[in-house]
C-alpha cells in the first residue's frame, strides 16, 4: 500500500489531469476544423507528415512523465526499513492553535494549513529529537504523545483540522497546561513548547503561567500566524459566507503578539512572525532549538518508511526519452529521382 510522506501535493495531479484533458481537447478541435476545411484524403498535402495517432502518443508521454513527476513531489513510500535511532533528551510540544480564527486566509490557503506545512518541514529537521503535538482551542488534547515516531507524528498532524478541539474560543494558557502535563520531568535534557497561534487568547491570563515555566526550565518558541491587520473568517456551513459573533457582526481576527513575545523573551525562547514563504518555524530550529542542550540516552530501532519518489522520475525520464526518441513525421516512400511521395 502506497503512502505519501508529502500529501498536499497530490493537488498537483489533479491540476495536471486537467490540463491533460484541455491538450486532448484541443488536438481534438484541430481535428475537427481540419476536417470542415478540406476532405481527410487530402490532409497529407495540406499537412504533410502529419499523423494524428502520433501525436496522441506523444502527448500522452508528456502528461504520463509530468503526472509521475507531481506524485514524486508527494514522496510516495511503500516497504520499510529498520533504523537505529539514538533518543536524546531534548523534548519538544508542538502546540497547535484550531480555533475558528485559524481558517482566516491572510495566510494561504489557511493559517492552519500553512501551520502544518511549517511543522512538517520542521519535523523534517529533528534527529532523536522527542515531539509530542497538542491541539487546542477552549480547551487543549494531546493528540500525539512524546515520540521519535515521527511518521506516527505526521500521520497525527494530518488529522488535525479546526474545530476539532469540541469546546470554541483560544485559550493559551490551557495550551500551556497540557503541554507541561507532555514532557517527562525526569529527562535531563532541554523541554521546548512550539506554540503556534494568532494570538487571539480569549479566555485567561497565559502570563500567571510564566513563574511555573520558568521553574520547570521549560522555553515557548512562539509563531505568531496571521496579520495585525486582521481577516475575515470563512464559515465553513456557509459557502462564501464569513463568521459572525452573536449580535450578527462579521468576526475579523487579527494576530496578537504581546503575549506571544512576553511568553518567548522571559523564558529564553524567541518569537517569530509568520510570512508567506517562510513560517519561521524553520529559524526557531536554527537559532534557539538546535544550541539547546540534548543527553543522548538509549537507542532503539524503528521503523521507517522508504521513500521511492526516484523511482517514479526515472520513469518519467524514461518517458520522456521515448517521446524524444520517436520520429517527428512518418516515413513516405521516395520516388527513384529521392523525391518524396505525397
Amino acid at each position: 500500500m502506497i503512502q505519501w510522506g508529502r500529501p498536499e501535493w497530490l493537488w498537483l495531479l489533479a491540476a495536471w489531469a486537467v490540463a491533460g484533458w484541455a491538450a486532448f481537447a484541443l488536438l481534438r478541435r484541430r481535428t475537427r476544423r481540419l476536417a470542415e476545411m478540406a476532405d481527410s484524403a487530402l490532409w497529407a498535402q495540406l499537412v504533410p507528415g502529419r499523423d494524428e495517432r502520433r501525436l496522441r502518443r506523444k502527448l500522452a508521454l508528456w502528461l504520463a512523465a509530468g503526472a509521475l513527476v507531481a506524485a514524486s513531489l508527494a514522496r510516495p513510500q511503500w516497504g520499510t526499513r529498520w533504523e537505529e535511532v539514538r533518543r536524546r533528551g531534548l523534548q519538544i510540544v508542538v502546540a497547535l492553535d484550531t480555533s475558528n480564527s485559524m481558517l482566516a486566509v491572510d495566510l494561504k490557503p489557511t493559517r492552519l494549513q500553512q501551520a502544518k506545512w511549517g511543522v512538517r518541514d520542521l519535523v523534517a529537521r529533528l534527529k532523536g529529537d522527542r515531539i509530542a503535538l497538542l491541539a487546542f482551542a477552549g480547551s487543549s488534547f494531546l493528540q500525539c504523545p512524546m515520540t521519535i515516531d515521527y511518521a506516527a507524528f505526521l500521520m497525527t498532524l494530518e488529522d488535525v483540522r479546526a474545530g476539532i478541539i469540541p469546546r470554541g474560543g483560544t485559550s493559551i494558557a490551557e495550551a500551556l497546561r497540557g503541554a507541561m502535563k507532555a514532557f517527562d520531568l525526569q529527562s535531563a535534557g532541554d523541554r521546548v513548547v512550539i506554540l503556534v497561534t494568532d494570538g487571539e487568547a480569549h479566555e485567561d491570563d497565559a502570563a500567571a503561567l510564566l513563574p511555573e515555566l520558568k521553574e520547570k526550565d521549560i522555553k515557548v518558541f512562539a509563531v505568531g500566524v496571521g496579520t495585525p491587520e486582521g481577516e475575515l473568517i470563512p464559515a465553513e456551513k456557509v459557502p462564501g459566507g464569513f463568521l459572525k459573533d452573536r449580535q450578527g457582526n462579521v468576526v475579523k481576527s487579527a494576530l496578537r503578539e504581546d503575549t506571544l513575545a512576553k511568553l518567548a523573551t522571559t523564558t529564553g525562547g524567541a518569537y517569530v512572525r509568520a510570512a508567506p514563504g517562510d513560517f519561521g518555524l524553520e529559524r526557531i530550529y536554527e537559532q534557539g532549538i538546535l544550541p539547546l542542550r540534548r543527553e543522548a540516552q538509549e537507542s532503539r530501532m524503528a521503523r521507517m518508511h522508504e521513500d521511492r519518489g526516484a523511482w517514479f522520475i526515472g520513469l518519467a525520464l524514461l518517458l520522456l526519452a521515448l517521446e524524444a526518441a520517436w520520429p517527428d513525421a512518418a516515413r513516405r516512400p521516395r520516388r527513384p529521382n529521392g523525391e518524396v511521395t505525397p
